[in-house]
């Protein structure tokens, strides 16, 4: 079975919570892995997201130890959104 990992960037302009962290995250830019396999059996290339992690803390926090943990990607998408509309 083929893998492979998709990286993004999530901005958060305020603070924020998702399940599986703990307390409260500080707003600021956090590194995303989606972990994807691909679909068996179609007659072109395809994949399904598998996993999705998160990288705390946030980008540039200066010398804290870095952990992946994983989380809900709807979950991720849901709180980006409500980030969004809070800025606004």
């Amino acid at each position: 079975m083929t893998a492979r990992t998709r990286r993004s960037i999530a901005h958060f302009a305020a603070p924020f919570t998702l399940r599986g962290l703990d307390g409260i995250q500080p707003a600021g830019d956090y590194d995303i892995d989606e972990d994807e396999e691909v679909i068996e059996g179609l007659s072109w290339l395809a994949y399904q997201r598998v996993a999705t992690f998160i990288h705390v803390p946030a980008r540039r926090s200066g010398g804290r130890r870095m952990q992946l943990v994983a989380i809900d990607y709807t979950e991720l998408e849901m709180a980006l959104k409500k980030d969004q509309e809070t800025i606004k």
